[in-house]
């Protein structure tokens, strides 16, 4: 699987050409929206290999018109691959990332294996687009709150300093997967019919209910889920000492989450300048009718890209705070595309120089 065609130096980025994509854990909710969204989006792919485990090898899955034959992953998978998309989990990707990075291949990983790794970028391509071309063959995903997070904080941050955010989520079942997507829809059936359901995916039942989130707690209290939060914002925003407090809820929508932010700056923050601001930035939608109380719901971002946020009001205990509230979906912008986003940037060789003259990026917003 070779090419002889043009190729770009330009530090850090994907050569000019159409590309041999490997899509890692193609048969799992994300794996399946990077294969819609590498159609839709008309990404440069010369040749698609499908890799998941051993007990999906020989299942076939359309792309493009074409079917294609899942694959067993292994280090041979990797010879002449430009582009290694992974979602697969973090074992999967400590395992094979480095293989296929040491094959040449950029990897772009939806996992946790790699995010908090100094040496390695953490990006979300509205938030820190240079960060990508300082990678030596791995790229992070960060973790689908965080990215929904950061698309609102950056274009406030780069007015006025941050100093603490405070921040709620309310998680759909797809942050768990196609089969606890799949479990929800059934158990709601059960309990519509008068059963008692039993969950076998989650730990709790979603069905007509909610828990907190179900990632492992750790000895601050705090789940994994809401670290996360906190560690890779302040990685993405260039701001370690960033105050962050998160509570993470797992809630009965099938797909797309959604977020109460809490929001400290040094200073006052103007409502109507920070709605100005959210209303023009990349990624963002504005949903916002006061006099009907409409404001963003995981309807309105299902299968779509943008962010929707909406509700923004001044924090009536706080006159340096504000609030406000957003949606995503977690398939799609909170994983796959911004993977593919990322990909996207590395095929920019005039990003690609601006980064290389420009270094490391710029913390965003200082906090005080």
């Amino acid at each position: 699987m070779t090419s002889t065609l043009q190729t770009s130096s330009a530090p850090g980025s994907l050569p000019q050409r159409p590309l041999n994509v490997a899509v890692l854990g193609a048969t799992g909710a994300v794996g399946q929206e990077l294969l819609a969204l590498l159609a839709e989006r008309q990404f440069p792919v010369a040749e698609l290999v499908l890799l998941a485990s051993p007990r999906s090898a020989g299942q076939t899955l359309e792309w493009n018109g074409r079917q294609l034959t899942i694959q067993p992953v292994s280090a041979e998978a990797f010879d002449g691959i430009d582009l290694v998309l992974a979602s697969a989990g973090g074992s999967v990707s400590r395992q094979w990332a480095p293989v296929a990075a040491a094959a040449g291949a950029v990897v772009i990983d939806n996992s946790s294996a790699f995010r908090l790794d100094p040496t390695v970028p953490l990006v979300v391509p509205e938030v820190n687009p240079e960060a990508a071309f300082a990678h030596h063959g791995i790229i992070a995903n960060p973790n689908c709150t965080t990215i929904l997070m950061t698309l609102a904080l950056a274009p406030l941050a780069v007015r006025r300093p941050l100093r603490r955010i405070v921040v709620s989520t309310y998680q759909s079942a797809s942050g768990a997967g196609a089969r606890a997507m799949d479990e929800l829809r059934d158990l709601s059936r059960t309990v519509l019919d008068g059963g008692e359901p039993q969950s076998e995916v989650l730990p709790h039942s979603l069905a007509f209910n909610l828990f907190l989130h179900n990632s492992p707690l750790q000895e601050s209290g705090y789940c994994e889920e809401e670290l996360k939060m906190l560690h890779e914002t302040r990685k993405i925003m260039g701001l370690p000492e960033l105050r962050v407090s998160a509570t993470c809820v797992r809630v009965p929508v099938l797909r797309a989450h959604s977020e109460a932010l809490n929001i400290e700056f040094t200073e006052p923050f103007p409502v109507d300048e920070a709605r100005a601001l959210l209303a023009v930035a990349p990624g963002v939608e504005l949903i916002e009718d006061f006099g009907a109380n409409r404001f963003p719901m995981p309807t309105d971002v299902t299968g779509r890209d943008p962010v929707a946020v909406g509700r923004i009001r001044q924090d009536l205990s706080e006159p340096n705070a504000l609030e406000l509230w957003l949606c995503g979906d977690q398939i799609r912008k909170g994983a796959a595309l911004n993977a593919i986003q990322i990909a996207e940037l590395l095929l920019d060789p005039a990003r690609a120089a601006s980064a290389a003259a420009a270094g490391s990026a710029a913390p965003i917003g200082a906090s005080a």
